[in-house]
């Protein structure tokens, strides 16, 4: 069974004292919002992940932006699955198109960054999405598809079914736009079909797919309600408690 999950990216944002301070009042939000099984998740740098862990308890869970696709060796700078999971953490980013734009992180090294971060027993958050000439053009289902291919499709059903997908039309993020609901619902019917396709109905249907691309307050209950988009990946509202808050209640309504 799927599940409903409202994951916040804080990208690079927030000192280490504004980041528990954000961190201590979201976790008071959400423990009022959040029903059921319902998974809230901050994914913060790398500097607040082992005091966010002791903070979140059973209400907001912790992810990591990024890891190296290495377990170990001479990779200066970088921070491993291994080194993220033992901290606390529960999930990490894979992918991101601020990763893929700024880094040149290809689907081929993506692929290994999952299988890594599966191998220390962290649930990746893979992103996929298109450019706005990609959009315009008409060829966003074969970059999609390309994506998932090369970056996920690698996988055996079972290591598969442990990871979350996470759409983010490129053109949507950071940007003030964002794709109507028909159009989000479109592409996570899209990908959901993809997905049956490689390995089988069930696996897709039990496949959380995020939306990513400035969703907010005001437009989440639309695009949540859609058959195939199970929650969001939130950027900019996850910085403020009560939107990020209130983005979890959506669920609720």
């Amino acid at each position: 069974m799927r599940k409903k999950i409202v994951a916040g990216n804080w990208k690079m944002n927030l000192d280490y004292a504004e980041g528990i301070s954000l961190f201590s009042e979201i976790v008071n939000m959400v423990r009022d919002e959040k029903k059921g099984d319902q998974i809230a998740i901050i994914c913060a740098p790398y500097l607040h992940l082992n005091s966010l862990t002791k903070l979140g308890g059973n209400v907001v869970s912790i992810g990591a932006q990024n890891c190296h696709q290495k377990e170990s060796g001479a990779f200066t700078g970088e921070i491993s699955a291994k080194m993220i999971k033992s901290v606390g953490c529960e999930y990490v980013i894979v992918g991101h198109s601020e990763r893929r734009e700024y880094f040149a992180e290809s689907d081929e090294l993506l692929a290994q960054k999952t299988i890594i971060a599966l191998q220390n027993g962290l649930t990746p958050i893979f992103c996929i999405g298109e450019t706005l000439d990609e959009r315009n053009n008409g060829s966003y289902f074969e970059v999609l598809k390309s994506q998932l291919l090369n970056g996920v499709f690698g996988l055996s059903a079972e290591d598969f079914s442990k990871i979350v997908i996470a759409y983010e039309p490129v053109w949507a993020i950071g940007t003030g736009l964002t794709a109507s609901s028909e159009q989000a619902q479109e592409v996570h019917a899209f990908i959901r079909k993809e997905i049956a396709a490689q390995y089988n109905d069930e696996t897709a249907e039990n496949t959380s797919i995020l939306y990513g691309g400035s969703c907010n307050p005001k437009n989440a209950a639309e695009l949540f309600a859609q058959k195939d988009i199970d929650g969001g990946l939130i950027g900019g509202a996850s910085l403020k408690s009560r939107d990020f808050a209130d983005i979890v209640k959506t669920f609720n309504a």
